[in-house]
């Protein structure tokens, strides 16, 4: 055990009443919603990254924290290790996630690098033995490091594209021997600054068959969780490949992947692109290609990817809405993908940050449950195109432009337009909240 958290308690459920700022005011993890238990719809992961490895620097200015784990040994990060645990306890929640380079100091070489996961892939597989928690997902970092700096897959450097590939391998293998649910690729230099020294279809080509080696390599280790792809339109780079959900399915049947990949959704992501949370998630449902998210929110004011806690219930409730829509998760999970504000520095601000946004998911995924057990909204909706379910409607789908025509003659249409009823719906969910 560390000191690090010295004092703060066990969070635990006291309700909507309690004012006790370390307490669940919303999240019972027993509480059951539409026939399942509140822990098993949102399966809650903590970031390895972000409340752990992140210093709390930004583009004007260096580190803020000073972590007693910081560090490049093997002892800082087994120190690390310790600490993560107890939040994760102290939390209650049963998952978490990591990127390699969170949680092993970095080596001289593969081969250094290799060595370091592994024992610190030992040391996590005591602490989840011994605590019982679980594994979400886990990935490679490939692109903090200089020699990322053109990309992982897409690098116009055969060397890197290798030393890329068998980072992988080793982080795969890592996940498996975790049992990890999922196994997540974030491609997060794998993009382009300018045309100018860009072979847009060669990078294409490469990131496909990265891909397609990681799937084949899922299959010959026998590897039961899903393959996840996280979208992300820009930053850092100018162009992201793997922009939206959208684009990502379009890559997936590009190089024969479809069935085999599913996407982690983040909500900072999904804003970057131009789209709401809610859009991207239906998409992937719409596609069924649905398999994670990453929980957080961007400052609207700001226009870049700031990974704040989540705090909007509205906006949750209309995420939790189509999770709900598309079966719930089955490997994947809600991982805070969130960090601290850099002038937030003590241990209290890290347990609170959490405990706000498990409450805020649990208050939205119980407003996204009662909209759907109540039906309204999907009346609704269902009524809207309720047209398409006659044999008229049913039978333009199968048609062609000369019967539709001769169709539109004889019963004399000239339809008139119908009220999509936006603020009637908007105002119903807000009933909901």
């Amino acid at each position: 055990m560390t000191d690090f958290f010295k004092g703060i308690p066990q969070i635990k459920f006291e309700g909507p009443q309690s004012d006790n700022d370390f307490a669940f005011r919303h999240y019972d993890a027993e509480e059951v919603v539409m026939g399942k238990k509140m822990k098993d719809h949102l399966r809650f992961a903590a970031a390895y990254w972000h409340s752990f490895a992140w210093p709390g620097g930004d583009p004007f200015g260096g580190a803020t924290f000073e972590r007693p784990w910081f560090g490049d040994t093997i002892d800082a990060a087994k120190m690390k290790a310790d600490v993560a645990f107890e939040m994760f306890q102290i939390l209650g929640v049963p998952y978490y996630c990591f990127h390699d380079a969170d949680m092993r100091p970095e080596g001289e070489d593969f081969a250094e690098n290799t060595r370091n996961l592994e024992t610190m892939v030992d040391c996590l597989a005591q602490k989840q033995a011994d605590t019982g928690i679980k594994l979400l997902w886990g990935t490679a970092n490939l692109f903090s490091h200089r020699r990322f700096m053109s990309g992982a897959a897409t690098n116009p450097d055969p060397d890197v594209f290798a030393f890329s590939a068998a980072t992988i391998k080793t982080c795969m293998d890592a996940t498996m021997k975790l049992g990890g649910e999922n196994y997540v690729l974030w491609g997060g230099r794998e993009g382009y600054e300018t045309l100018l020294n860009t072979d847009m279809g060669r990078e294409r080509k490469q990131a496909g068959r990265m891909l397609q080696m990681v799937v084949d390599y899922k299959h010959k280790m026998g590897f039961k969780g899903a393959i996840l792809i996280e979208p992300k339109p820009q930053e850092p780079t100018k162009h992201q490949y793997d922009y939206d959900v959208a684009t990502v399915y379009g890559f997936l049947k590009e190089f024969g992947l479809e069935g085999e990949v599913q996407m982690n959704i983040e909500q900072g992501h999904a804003i970057l692109a131009g789209h709401s949370f809610e859009h991207e998630l239906t998409m992937a449902r719409e596609l069924g290609i649905f398999g994670s998210i990453d929980m957080n929110r961007n400052d609207y004011q700001s226009g870049w990817d700031t990974d704040q806690f989540p705090n909007n219930v509205p906006e949750m409730a209309l995420a939790y809405y189509e999770v709900l829509r598309a079966g719930g998760f089955t490997t994947g999970g809600t991982n805070f993908d969130a960090k601290l504000r850099r002038q937030s520095l003590d241990a209290d601000d890290l347990i609170l940050a959490h405990v706000g946004g498990m409450d805020a998911c649990a208050a939205g995924l119980k407003a996204a449950a009662k909209m759907l057990d109540d039906g309204k909204l999907e009346a609704a909706r269902n009524d809207r195109y309720a047209g398409w379910d006659t044999d008229t409607g049913k039978g333009l789908m199968s048609s062609d432009l000369d019967a539709i025509t001769a169709q539109v003659l004889a019963d004399k249409i000239n339809p008139s337009p119908r009220s999509g009823r936006q603020e009637r719906l908007e105002n119903l969910v807000n009933r909901y909240l």
